[in-house]
């Protein structure tokens, strides 16, 4: 799934009215509403704070709200424009500043599209790629074997305590089929080729513990 991978700003001009476009990454509603919220404090003698935002891999969690605009010439114009870009996890915030002149609703419908497709025209994407978490205890001798075949699988490490043995705890991305290796498990996720990979170079005597 795609998913902004960092942040974009415009700002135009229409009729005397000025607007300012955000774009970002959210990772809930709650970071949203915080983000949304930073804005009105940043922006106190904007007319309109609307926002759109969409959440999850499925893209169906969204909302939007047209913030005192006409119903539905604000919100949902940017929402629209949110939802074709294809991302998801993304909030899009657009700050109205009024100049004096009313646009009407047709007016205020391009003027927000407008400035969510300009603002999004600018966002970087990326990949998410979700991520299995692990915990592996392993002996000193197997140490480095080890950590040259998490390497190769892309994990990575968040911490390692050293003991009797060493527990190495980190994160494996979860890709699915097909392991980074290449292995000929064909059939096998990239979390379940690493923990055989471990497994065989132990003999038996470590394995992966595997938690989403």
């Amino acid at each position: 799934m795609l998913i902004p991978s960092g942040t974009a700003e415009i700002e135009f001009i229409v009729k005397k009215s000025r607007f300012i476009a955000y774009a970002c990454y959210i990772e809930s509603s709650e970071d949203a509403k915080q983000i949304i919220a930073e804005a009105r404090q940043k922006h106190p003698g904007a007319s309109h704070v609307v926002h759109a935002w969409i959440l999850g891999e499925a893209r169906s969690l969204f909302s939007m709200s047209d913030d005192r605009e006409p119903r539905y010439t604000a919100g949902k114009p940017v929402l629209e424009v949110v939802k074709g870009s294809g991302l998801t996890n993304i909030l899009v915030l657009v700050i109205r500043y009024f100049g004096g002149v009313k646009l009407g609703t047709g007016g205020l419908v391009h003027a927000y599209s407008e400035a969510a497709k300009q603002v999004l025209s600018l966002v970087r994407r990326t990949e998410k790629v979700s991520k299995i978490h692990f915990l592996l205890y392993i002996e000193y001798v197997f140490y480095d074997q080890a950590k040259k075949i998490l390497s190769a699988y892309n994990t990575e490490i968040l911490r390692e305590d050293f003991g009797t043995g060493i527990l190495i705890e980190g994160t494996v991305p979860d890709r699915g089929n097909g392991g980074a290796t290449g292995s000929e498990h064909g059939n096998e996720s990239e979390a379940d080729a690493l923990s055989r990979e471990i497994t065989n170079l132990t003999s038996g005597k470590s394995r992966l513990t595997l938690k989403e």
